[in-house]
Parts: structure tokens; sequence; C-alpha cells
């Protein structure tokens, strides 16, 4: 991906430990591996993981952060990396907003954190892996998952990451528009896996959404290079629900998945990166996924 030497994004707030001028303090105790479990079987059964390390360590915070300001730059490469992408996703979701939907769109901040982090939906910690906190309109990413991708799931480069930056600002998109507050709603009066159902598909939206900005950053900014694409398909794989699971536990429970499998998260993103047209990822209503 071509991102060096470009603008990066103001909306970016890193709580990192000596990362790009944030400071965070322990207080509480590191993240065990009975904590790892919970996470792990709470995704397996459709619970959100962050609600249930809530419940685990109680109401006080595990982690005190002292942050930079809110539109200082990381220092370090793959810090630069993201701003940079998350510039390019401002840009391109104002236009669209502006010249297909008629609407202003408002950005998301980015919080880049070390190891636990607290949000207005929860406390979380880096095994949850990158999240969106719709209350708060923020994306939480502690940036070892770039590590994760690559040394433990075989998806390196750039643009993988680039591809879960836009995911998670997917679901800001979805959340300006209604979309997740309509699934919440839904939750009330579904069983747990039909709401994992309603969950796949929401995910899956934010995977097509993922594709629509890689197609116009493309157009508007040439940011891709040789291998790009496949790098965010090996990402998409990577982190498909029966791949973890197999992984995980050695075979794969249908109805428990919330993300969808590995084949419908890559064929949505490229569907997105092929049309381009918004009408064509209303994945609630397609028949197939």
């Amino acid at each position: 991906m071509r991102w060096k030497g470009r603008q990066g994004s103001s909306n970016i707030e890193d709580r990192r430990r000596g990362g790009g001028g944030g400071r965070a303090r322990r207080v509480g105790t590191r993240l065990g591996l009975g904590t790892i479990v919970i996470v792990i079987i709470g995704l397996l059964l459709g619970e959100n993981p962050m609600e249930l390390l809530q419940r685990f360590q109680g109401a006080s915070p595990a982690v005190e952060s002292t942050q930079a300001p809110r539109g200082s730059q990381p220092t370090d490469e793959l810090g630069q990396c993201v701003s940079v992408v998350l510039k390019d996703t401002e840009d391109v979701w104002k236009k669209i907003f502006r010249e297909q939907l008629g609407r202003t769109y408002r950005e998301p901040t980015l919080v880049l954190f070390d190891g636990q982090v607290r949000s207005a939906c929860g406390f979380a910690s880096a095994a949850t892996g990158p999240f969106y906190c719709p209350a708060d309109e923020k994306l939480y990413i502690d940036l070892s998952f770039y590590r994760e991708l690559k040394d433990r799931f075989r998806a390196p480069g750039d643009f993988a990451m680039a591809y879960v930056v836009a995911h998670e600002v997917a679901h800001h998109v979805q959340n300006l528009l209604g979309i997740t507050d309509e699934v919440s709603r839904q939750r009330r009066r579904l069983s747990q896996t039909d709401y994992n159902q309603l969950s796949v598909r929401l995910e899956l939206q934010a995977d097509f959404l993922a594709g629509v900005w890689a197609r116009y950053a493309q157009e508007m900014k040439n940011i891709l290079e040789k291998g790009d694409i496949e790098e965010a398909l090996g990402a998409a794989n990577a982190i498909g629900d029966d791949r973890l699971q197999r992984q995980s536990q050695g075979y794969v429970v249908p109805e428990s998945f919330t993300h969808g499998t590995s084949e419908q998260r890559m064929r949505w993103f490229k569907k997105g990166l092929e049309t381009g047209d918004l009408n064509q990822g209303d994945t609630f209503s397609a028949s197939r996924l």
C-alpha cells in the first residue's frame, strides 16, 4: 500500500505507553490465561467479549490512561500507517455521504492502546481484537493485532491491517445510517442463535463496505500496490468464524457464528471492491450469504 509521505488523520488518540505521546499506568493485574479463555468462550457462544470481561474484572478500571491530545500523530511506523488509512476512509466516506446519500459524514476517532482499554462500551483488552464502540463513536485498536495477523494467522502486509481499520470504520458508517441501532433492537426479541445470524449479516455488510472503501480509495488516491488485495483477502480468510473455531477447538459450530465464514467474508469484501455500489450491500435481504 502506498501510504508513506501522505497525510494522516487528526482524529487519533494515542493512549499507548510511549507510543506517540500517550502514557498509561497499570493499576490492575495483567491479562491471565483464565481471562483469555473467557473471551474465547464468549466468542464461541455469541456473547460480547467486552461485556464478559467487564463482568469478570468488575467495575474498577484496569488501566489508567494519560492520553496524548487528540490529533497528535503517532511516531512509530505502524501507527503512522493506520493514521493514513483512517484519513483515506474519512475522505472516501465524506465523498460517498455527500454525493450518494446527501448527508454529512461525521468522522470517528481512532484510539491506539496497549494491552487494555476502557471505552464507553466497557472494558476491553488486546485479546478482544479491534472493535468499534457506537456509544462514543471510536475505533479501538491494539497494534499488536498486526503481529497476530502476520505470525498467528499468516496474513501479513500493511493492506491486511488497512482492511481491519476499514472494517471497523464500516461499523461506524452502519452506526451513522441507523443500521446498528436496528440490529440492537432486534436482540431483545430474538433467540441467541437467531441474533447470531443477524450479527453475521451486520459483519458481512461491514466487509462489503470495506471493499467499497478500497475501490474508492484506489480511484481517488491510487493507493494499491501489487499484492494488496490478496493481503486483504488473506486477512478476511484468516478471521472467518469457521477457521477460528477449527483452530481453537478442532470443530465448527455454525449456529454460534457471529462474523461469517472465511469464504463469506472474502466474497462480500470482493463484491464491495468490484461494484462500489452501496445498493448491492444489503446483506440483511440477501438470500445467500
